[in-house]
Formats: structure tokens, sequence, C-alpha cells
């Protein structure tokens, strides 16, 4: 197999058109999205978008263990540390936008694209996955947006799609990181279907064997129906922990309520008897404050923005908080040193007033220049 960090292939059918298949190509490092794979995926898409022959496109992953396990942020820690304090670390500004420009791409791809979310999904994964019109879990997938334990907040579009779910369940989402399984993937609107990954050998056959029109409603419809066939019944699906707890979510995040005051609620979930609400607790508790803070205020600001709205504002929250102490703080503990004991600053939700919260917030999201993603619409 090639060492390119994403393999491009075709994908013969029984008629004229062919599909494009898009592989990320670094299981060693459970394929974490590299400028390099952001970068050769955003060429190969828009290629294939005007390319008469494609019919669709299928994005999947090598190895068994993940789709994409999230950005490289310990490439991204380096560039913060070397960068002098004050000014906007090039490499990582490079990153995000070149990201949020491919993740907004398949929100909007002119043809159908399936994303098969086989394994761990966090982060930047879930990102190329949430766009994708036809998104697949298996009963391997776990899905997660822990960015509150990097000092990050959930970012590639995450405050447009978490914020549209009802009963504060993206908050709390947010605020916990905690895992998702196939069951709750469906619950949440991040897959659509819940196929084995036994079965994907048996759906690229069945995509060849089919004829596609080459026009992208009739084919994502008959794209849909083919996985339907193969997909797995409600009865066969782990049980949903987010299904069993949203009435709890509901009374725990409420509706508008200021951090402090959901702050003491998610605390005392560190004792639940609940073995996924004892964890959600805990993730919340060593998570980072500032994190809490902007993931928060981004949903509620972005809850009725548009999608190029949304990843205008996260670039620049994202550049905000290379420029801030938590992010590179969260990789050492979590990825570089792995002490797993970040130094937060502000090390606790008290250390600032409602007033203090809000000029913090607001230096994560100011303007740095020219929006580079202001050719979104």
């Amino acid at each position: 197999m090639s060492d390119a960090p994403v393999l491009f292939s075709e994908i013969a059918t029984a008629g004229s058109h062919c599909f494009g298949r898009a592989t990320l190509n670094a299981p060693a490092s459970l394929n974490a999205l590299s400028l390099p794979m952001v970068d050769l995926l955003d060429a190969q898409l828009r290629a294939w978008a005007v390319d008469p022959q494609i019919a669709g496109v299928w994005l999947d992953a090598a190895g068994d263990k993940a789709f994409c396990a999230g950005g490289d942020v310990v490439g991204l820690y380096g560039a913060i540390k070397a960068t002098p304090r004050g000014e906007v670390p090039a490499e990582p500004a490079a990153f995000f936008e070149r990201e949020y420009r491919l993740d907004y791409l398949i929100h909007t791809y002119p043809k159908p694209i399936v994303c098969w979310g086989h394994g761990i999904v966090m982060g930047g994964g879930i990102g190329l996955m949430a766009g994708a019109s036809h998104r697949v879990a298996t009963l391997k997938t776990r899905l997660a947006m822990p960015e509150i334990t990097i000092g990050l907040y959930p970012d590639v579009g995450g405050s447009w799609f978490l914020a549209r779910l009802p009963g504060g369940l993206g908050e709390f989402l947010a605020l916990t990181g905690v895992s998702l399984n196939a069951a709750d993937a469906l619950e949440v609107q991040l897959a659509d279907f819940v196929l084995r990954h036994e079965d994907q050998g048996a759906v690229l056959k069945a995509i060849a064997a089919a004829l596609w029109q080459g026009d992208a409603e009739t084919d994502r419809a008959a794209l849909s129906r083919l996985l339907q066939a193969k997909a797995l019944r409600p009865t066969e699906l782990p049980a949903s922990p987010v299904r069993e707890h949203r009435d709890r979510i509901r009374e725990l995040v409420g509706q508008h309520q200021r951090l402090q005051d959901l702050a003491p609620r998610l605390t005392a979930l560190t004792a639940d008897a609940d073995p996924w609400l004892a964890q959600a607790g805990t993730a919340f508790t060593k998570g980072s404050p500032s994190s809490a803070e902007l993931a928060l205020a981004l949903q509620r600001r972005l809850r009725h923005g548009s999608l190029a709205e949304v990843f205008r504002l996260e670039w620049q929250a994202s550049v905000g908080c290379c420029m801030h102490a938590d992010f590179a703080e969260g990789v050492r503990a979590l990825l570089v040193d792995k002490d797993k004991q970040p130094r937060w600053q502000p090390a606790t939700l008290d250390a600032l007033d409602e007033v203090g919260w809000r000029a913090h917030v607001a230096a994560h999201l100011q303007p740095r220049g020219t929006n580079p993603l202001a050719d979104l619409f």
C-alpha cells in the first residue's frame, strides 16, 4: 500500500459513471488529520465535483481502529510554542482555515458523499463526517468531541450542528466530551445509517453493480435505498445512553443557563451510579474552564447563524485559542508530556466574575486581520 496520507481511486459501476474513493491512510496515528491530508482531500473533491463521470464519493479510512481520531494537534502544539507571544501562529492559522474550508465543501458538495465512520471518530474526524450526505456508523463506532480536555472547543462546525440539538443536548456534549456509540450517533443526528463493518465490501460491490444517473438528487435517493437495505434494525443496535438520559440532560442543562449555574450539577455527576454520566461529569471537572465558556458562547451566538458564519467565527476562535494558554497546555498535558495535569489559566470558573469571563471569551473571538474564510457564503 502507498504511504501517501490519502489514497484515491475510482469505483467502476454498471453504467458509464464511477464513484470516487478517498481513503485516509495514516492508521498508526489513528488517521489524525494533518494539513497534507486536508489539502489532498480538498483538491480531489473539487476535481470530482466537476467531473461528469463521477456520480458520488466514498470516504473511508485505513486500519480497523479509527476513521479519524481528530486533528494533528501535536503538530499544532509545536508551531504554537515556536511562535513569539502575541503573534498569530502561522501554521495553525493555515491549518484551521483549510480544514474548515474542506468541511464546508463537504457540507455543500453537489454530489452524494458516503462517509464510512468506523471506529474512533473524534474532533476533526467528525468535521469530515458531519457534512456528508450519507453518514454510516458501525457497531464499533465511537464518536466524541472531547476538546474541553485539551483547551479547545467543539469546532469543525460543532458550534452549528451541536447548537441545533434540542433540550440542551449539544451544550452537554460540548461540556463533557462524552463518548457516543452507534445508536447515540443516530440519536444526535451525526449518523444516518448503522451497518456492520464486515458488510463494507458488500456495500462497495452493490455500488459497483448499480446504474447511477449522474443526477445528484436521483443518485442520493438510490444511495439511501442501497444503504438502508443493509442497515441494522433498531433491535440490533446497542442501547443508547443519550436516549436513556435525555430527560436528565434536559434538567441538568436547562435553557440559557450560565456556566456558573450549570457547573455544580455537572460536577455532581462524578458520583453518579451510571458510568456514562459519571464519565461525563469527570471530564467536565478536569476540563478547561476557558473551553467550557467559549463552547457555550459560540453555540448560543451561532444557533441561528449560517454555516459560513459559523466557520468564519470558529476560525477566529481557534486562532484565539492558539494565542491563549489553555490549548497548548492541554495538548502538552494529554499528548506531549502525558502527565495529565494541565495547569489551566484561569484555573477555575470562580477565578473570574461574569464580566471577566465575557471579556476573556471576547479576547478569543476578536478579529485578527481579514478573515480568510470571508469568501464562504
